[in-house]
């Protein structure tokens, strides 16, 4: 397939795909200690869940059944999604309206496709009762399908967690959660982190 292919069928089973998905963020979720109204962002490659070279088997089912699990997770936890788009979006960020004012992001205007920011971002856009765009976050945690590199959307610091699942399909996943800087020096008496 070529990078302007889109699926036409699909060749992983979906069922798994959303079982997995729901899996790893329950465990993130659960060792980050995210708390109500705080950020997951989520970078994700149907391409790679599908065993192909990133970027070139854009499948809107594989997106859907991603998006779909991962925001019944953070529903249920009273989180905020954030899906990353690709880098032919800059990596902008697809996130609830009411997020963005929460957090005072700057909304930018623009709408992810399949080819033009990702089968899992356009999932959002059309799965979020209200969603916007917007160029930058400082997630609380996050969940890399497919080496998508969502490191620029996370808070200083980030703490990898490993998950049982470390893959979503054919994907590889890496988590992170974040944790607050340490600031002083040897005098300095720290909180214990919740």
């Amino acid at each position: 397939m070529s990078a302007t292919d889109i699926a036409k069928s699909v060749d992983v089973d979906l069922d798994l795909i959303q079982e997995q998905a729901a899996s790893v963020a329950e465990e993130l979720i659960a060792a980050a200690k995210m708390k109500e109204g705080q950020i997951l962002v989520v970078g994700c490659s149907s391409s790679e869940i599908a065993a192909h070279a990133i970027g070139c088997y854009s499948s809107k089912e594989v997106g859907e059944a991603v998006f779909n699990a991962l925001y019944k997770a953070t529903r249920k936890h009273g989180l905020y999604l954030a899906a990353q788009c690709c880098e032919h979006l800059n990596r902008a960020i697809i996130i609830e309206e009411e997020a963005a004012l929460k957090y005072g992001l700057e909304m930018v205007n623009v709408k992810p496709q399949l080819k033009a920011g990702g089968s899992f971002s356009t999932a959002a856009w059309n799965g979020f009762a209200s969603p916007c765009a917007v160029e930058r976050i400082q997630a609380h945690a996050g969940i890399d399908i497919g080496d998508t590199l969502i490191g620029m959307h996370l808070r200083p610091v980030a703490v990898p967690v490993r998950t049982e699942i470390s893959s979503i399909g054919s994907a590889h996943v890496v988590c992170a959660r974040t944790r607050l800087k340490y600031i002083g020096g040897e005098r300095a008496v720290y909180q214990a982190q919740k």
